[in-house]
């Protein structure tokens, strides 16, 4: 396996789609937080009134499984009213490689 490769296992993208409103970072990452995941990379902007947000996040230490903290971030984003995806880095990479 090549290093890039292996280094990117245990990771994910997270992104964040819907109407800017406060809070929606402070939930976001106040979930990731509740179960160790440590957030690598953030970038966010708001184009007219809509909130957008990608993280690549570490998930090695985590307390839950990957599919729990997606199922977590999965009811975080119903009761925010935002679109909120987590995937795998590898799979990410795969489906947006050039």
């Amino acid at each position: 396996m090549e290093a890039g490769a292996q280094d990117a296992k245990g990771r994910a993208i997270i992104t964040v789609l819907g109407s800017d409103r406060s809070g929606i970072v402070a939930a976001v990452t106040g979930v990731l937080a509740d179960h160790e995941a440590n957030i690598l990379d953030i970038s966010q902007t708001i184009l007219q009134g809509i909130f957008t947000m990608t993280m690549l996040v570490d998930l090695g230490d985590s307390d839950v499984s990957f599919l729990e903290l997606q199922g977590r971030l999965g009811e975080l984003s119903t009761s925010l009213g935002v679109q909120i995806t987590m995937q795998r880095e590898e799979v990410f990479r795969f489906m947006y490689r050039l």
